[in-house]
């Protein structure tokens, strides 16, 4: 690859041919960490996902709208609806698989990527998923974060390590395309933590994997952390050194699907240097280059 790791670019044009870009969709979720069934607020760092879902209606309705975005950039572009705010296998059974059946019904939906908790994977929920990935290209998302569980427990999580392994372990008998997300610069943790999340979930060999930077955004608990100067951000050089010793953890064939965070802009507090993602990218890119490194150098089974 000309990339020093597996980008999304290069698989989705191994995949489908073509470009391929993600509409992100609100189907009205909610959460068992913010309702009340386990937790209330949520995780301290938590805004429900990082589209800034200005679209409202019907997924075939929120579809149009996104669809017109992206064709202003990449007119020949295939779909991914992407199902993100809040947890999208968590509520009524038949509401959940009519909004990815209708998705499907787009003939420029190329696939379904579907965010949500592991805890929030039951036998009936897996059923659907598992009839929808016989269907079309179904990703679902998990959002881990972090290995570590006492990172977990501070920043309200509300599951342990175990019940992830155990909802990556049926998605994995189903067949069903996973994709983990992890954040760097959590509270509590240094480098040698990052690092072990990166090589433990290299270990589970992730179809693909997204990499953010912890955002701190207005109106959070963390926000107020923050302010009270108790969690001092990543610096993009830190940032983009921890990020880099993560991909050569990672298997070759795991998908880096994302390198850095989508913070709102308006609500972003800190760290203000992530609002360029191209430039983050691109200091990564580099750092592999200078240090020649690559994803999957010291990759162990």
């Amino acid at each position: 690859m000309a990339e020093r790791y597996f980008s999304a670019s290069a698989y989705y044009q191994q995949t489908f041919g073509r470009p391929v870009q993600k509409a992100v969709l609100d189907i009205g979720c909610t959460c068992p960490n913010i309702d009340g069934t386990i937790g209330t607020g949520g995780c301290i760092f938590c805004d429900g996902g990082s589209g800034h879902f200005t679209h409202s209606g019907t997924v075939t309705q929120q579809l149009a709208q996104e669809r017109q975005r992206i064709q202003q950039h990449i007119p020949e572009a295939g779909i991914i609806a992407y199902f993100q705010a809040h947890t999208n296998t968590y509520g009524d059974l038949h509401y959940l698989e009519s909004c990815y059946l209708e998705a499907l019904q787009q003939s420029d939906v190329v696939g379904i990527a579907i965010g949500t908790r592991p805890d929030c994977l039951s036998k009936e929920i897996l059923s659907v998923l598992e009839n929808i990935s016989a269907k079309t290209h179904l990703t679902v998302e998990l959002g881990l974060q972090t290995i570590h569980e006492k990172t977990a427990r501070f920043f309200h999580r509300g599951y342990s390590f175990a019940v992830f392994q155990k909802a990556f372990a049926a998605l994995r008998e189903r067949k069903i395309r996973i994709c983990v997300h992890l954040i760097n610069g959590l509270p509590l943790e240094i480098d040698a933590d990052m690092l072990e999340t990166a090589r433990g979930i290299g270990r589970l060999h992730p179809d693909a994997v997204k990499i953010h930077l912890l955002h701190i955004l207005r109106d959070t608990p963390l926000e107020q952390l923050w302010k009270a100067g108790k969690l001092q951000p990543l610096s993009m050089q830190e940032y983009v050194q921890i990020t880099a010793a993560q991909l050569s953890l990672l298997p070759p064939e795991t998908v880096v699907e994302r390198l850095t965070g989508d913070g709102a802009s308006d609500r972003l507090m800190a760290p203000l240097w992530s609002r360029d993602k191209l430039a983050v990218r691109n200091a990564i890119a580099r750092h592999l280059k200078q240090t020649d490194n690559w994803q999957g150098k010291y990759y162990q089974t």
